[in-house]
């Protein structure tokens, strides 16, 4: 990607990175075909939650490229995504400007959202922009990484997404929220997977860099099991679709799962990343569709 021109609207697009954003997709596709299952939905509080999830996600895109290039660390060095600042794609000024200005507008659709809702909400937005900074340049490198995951890709958006909608928080919504955190933890596993030895040489602990590639290939197939075996609580309240639909999910996780267990090393398993992050919103459109029939 030579012919990337610096801080062009291509340059930008890739530094978002477009394929992550499925997790900011899925939380709120639940919440809100969970309030349209209970007859809550709100069409403009829902497309607010959306935006307001993507643009959080970018910024955390963002803030993740910028404090790699700080810390020297070049985007050719590692498995994962090119760095828009390593590359020189986007100047490191300019990408500081892009953090605020996301961040800014993020907010400014938070503040909307109180239109709709409870002021309790601005502790909740403002504990997702602490803890986009916080992730990246501190509890990533704990072994924190797939709690996080799970508080702010489940119980966060999917419970928020909800609650502006409905005005509570049901235990439904809950669940719901776990199945969601549980599945897009499906995309830090493999991430880490791929990156499990450049993280042990930066001094990065993750559960994989620290109980190996076995851990990790068998922590992909689990979480992705468990994921579904969380619907199974949503029969409690005879929500069977939602637990049957999500079991066209299995076979397509586990034909990935197989072809991470084959490629284990290098640049290839990109591949597997591409493959999860389809096959997570495969998973959050048949729960979602379970959910409303």
């Amino acid at each position: 990607m030579d012919d990337v021109k610096q801080n062009s609207v291509r340059a930008w697009v890739l530094a978002a990175r477009p394929k992550t954003l499925t997790g900011a997709v899925i939380p709120v596709l639940i919440g809100t075909a969970l309030a349209w299952s209970d007859g809550r939905f709100g069409l403009w509080q829902a497309l607010i939650c959306l935006a307001f999830a993507m643009l959080m996600q970018i910024a955390a895109n963002f803030i993740n490229d910028l404090y790699d290039y700080l810390r020297g660390t070049d985007g050719a060095d590692r498995l994962g995504p090119q760095r828009a600042c390593a590359q020189g794609w986007i100047s490191p000024d300019r990408m500081k400007a892009g953090i605020v200005v996301t961040i800014a507008l993020a907010c400014g659709l938070g503040c909307l959202i109180l239109y709709f809702s409870s002021p309790i909400l601005i502790l909740v937005g403002l504990a997702c922009v602490i803890f986009a900074f916080l992730y990246t340049t501190l509890l990533s490198y704990l072994g924190l990484g797939d709690l996080l995951v799970l508080v702010f890709f489940g119980l966060v958006p999917v419970c928020g997404t909800y609650y502006v909608q409905a005005g509570l928080v049901t235990g439904d919504a809950v669940v719901a929220s776990l199945c969601s955190g549980v599945v897009i933890d499906l995309l830090l596993i493999v991430n880490n997977y791929r990156d499990r030895d450049t993280d042990c040489a930066a001094g990065k602990v993750t559960l994989i860099a620290k109980w190996g590639e076995k851990f990790g290939r068998y922590d992909y197939l689990i979480t992705g099991l468990v994921a579904w075996a969380l619907t199974l609580i949503l029969l409690v309240h005879g929500r069977v679709w939602a637990c049957v639909l999500p079991l066209f999910f299995i076979p397509v996780h586990v034909s990935t799962w197989r072809e991470m267990s084959v490629i284990r090393h290098g640049k290839a398993l990109n591949r597997v990343l591409g493959l999860t992050s389809r096959n997570m919103l495969f998973y959050g459109l048949l729960l979602a569709v379970g959910l409303i029939l």
